[in-house]
């Protein structure tokens, strides 16, 4: 096992902890924001089995979902703002 693979994936554990309280909380980062890092990422998944450092492969995958996660949150969230919004217009005339 190369270091280089334990001390990325090290690092990729550390955001995913960080990540937590964000996905618990009320308010998202924004969408194109969490997309965007998600995607990018799963692009340095496929680099890193491609080099087969498969510590971080899975803590990378990891790291991904999350921000994934936190971009599907942020689009249902936006979603719902948009209709309730809608519901309350129509109530209004």
């Amino acid at each position: 096992m190369a270091w280089q693979d334990i001390v990325l994936s090290v690092g990729s554990w550390i955001f995913v902890i960080a990540l937590i309280p964000a996905i618990r909380a009320k308010e998202k980062p924004p969408l194109a924001t969490s997309l965007m890092t998600g995607v990018i990422l799963v692009v340095y998944v496929f680099t890193y089995a491609s080099l087969s450092l498969w510590l971080s492969v899975f803590s990378t995958g990891l790291v991904a979902a999350a921000w994934l996660v936190l971009a599907g949150q942020r689009y249902m969230t936006s979603r719902k703002n948009r209709s309730d919004s809608a519901i309350i217009e129509k109530r209004s005339n």
